[in-house]
């Protein structure tokens, strides 16, 4: 059994990569059990943001790194929150956290007819053997769908409540887990990780 440093303190995405590279060998571990501290997410784009969590994941660890940065990307703010999709409202002095978040991008949008609320969440998953491995692998995911007018759903977490995915034309946050794992933005990264792991 191979194991791998996850950058992030996230016990429900590590225990659901568990779940999918276990049967390939590998084990993930948490970055905090290594004592890694989080890294302060300065690249411009989520490739990069990923890179510099799973550097300094290896880099104190001494074994290979999963990262992933993801964020909503919302077409009629030119992308925006991105790479700012935690801390957006924050930015904005309108608050913080996750309600404080959709209250700020629905009042940004209020007023917009559904085909101008399209937007979708990007995920980039990134994994380096160690720390100066000069070929990381790098997978993305996209899943695409428009911002609602109000939230719905009880579940998930993040922009979930206000998100519609074009796939069941739901609120994320209606979701089973097993439904979302396997639709969202990070699902896909992740299989397309395994397959290439897999060759």
């Amino acid at each position: 059994m191979q194991d791998v440093v996850f950058a992030s303190g996230n016990a429900g995405k590590i225990a659901e990569l568990n779940d999918l590279l276990s049967p390939l060998g590998y084990r993930v571990l948490a970055q905090s059990e290594f004592g890694v501290q989080a890294v302060v997410e300065t690249a411009t784009t989520f490739v990069e943001n990923a890179l510099l969590k799973a550097r300094e994941a290896t880099r104190v660890s001494g074994l290979p790194a999963i990262a992933d940065d993801s964020g909503l990307e919302v077409d009629a703010l030119n992308g925006a929150p991105g790479l700012y999709s935690s801390r957006f409202a924050a930015m904005h002095d309108a608050g913080e956290g996750d309600a404080a978040n959709n209250a700020l991008l629905l009042k940004k949008l209020q007023g917009l007819s559904v085909d101008q609320r399209s937007a979708r969440f990007r995920s980039v998953v990134v994994l380096l053997r160690h720390e100066l491995d000069p070929s990381p692998i790098i997978s993305e995911g996209f899943w695409e769908g428009h911002i609602l007018e109000r939230a719905e759903g009880e579940g998930g977490f993040g922009y979930d409540p206000i998100f519609c995915n074009h796939d069941t034309n739901t609120a994320a946050a209606m979701l089973d887990k097993e439904t979302k794992n396997k639709l969202s933005h990070r699902g896909k990264a992740v299989a397309q990780l395994l397959n290439i792991l897999k060759k």
